[in-house]
C-alpha cells in the first residue's frame, strides 16, 4: 500500500531529523532510519498498532519517543503526524 505524508507531517519529521541531527552526528540519521523501519511495520501490518480514534492508529518508535499517527485509507496510508509522545498529546487531531 502506497504510503502518504501530510505536508504538515513532512515538516515535522524534517524538523525532528534537524534537532536530532543537530544533537549528535549521526543522530539525525538514526532517527530518520527509525522512522523508515517503522513505516515499513506500518505497510506490512497496518491495524497492528494503537488505536488513537476511529480512523487513527499510531505507531511507536523503538529508539526515540516519537509515534507516527496515521489513517488507513482505501489505497494509502496517510501519515497524520510525527509527534513528539512527551508534549501535546493530541495536538494532531484537528488535522482530519
Amino acid at each position: 500500500m502506497r504510503i502518504r505524508f501530510l505536508e504538515i507531517a513532512q515538516i515535522e519529521l524534517d524538523e525532528a531529523i534537524g534537532y536530532y541531527g543537530y544533537e549528535a552526528p549521526g543522530l539525525g540519521e538514526a532517527f530518520l532510519t527509525e522512522v523508515l523501519n517503522a513505516l515499513d511495520r506500518i505497510g506490512k501490518h497496518s491495524e497492528a498498532w494503537q488505536s488513537c480514534s476511529k480512523r487513527t492508529r499510531r505507531c511507536q518508535t523503538r529508539r526515540f519517543p516519537y509515534g507516527i499517527v496515521y489513517q488507513i485509507r482505501e489505497d494509502e496510508i496517510l501519515i497524520v503526524a510525527i509527534a513528539h509522545l512527551h508534549r501535546k498529546p493530541d495536538y494532531w487531531k484537528g488535522r482530519m
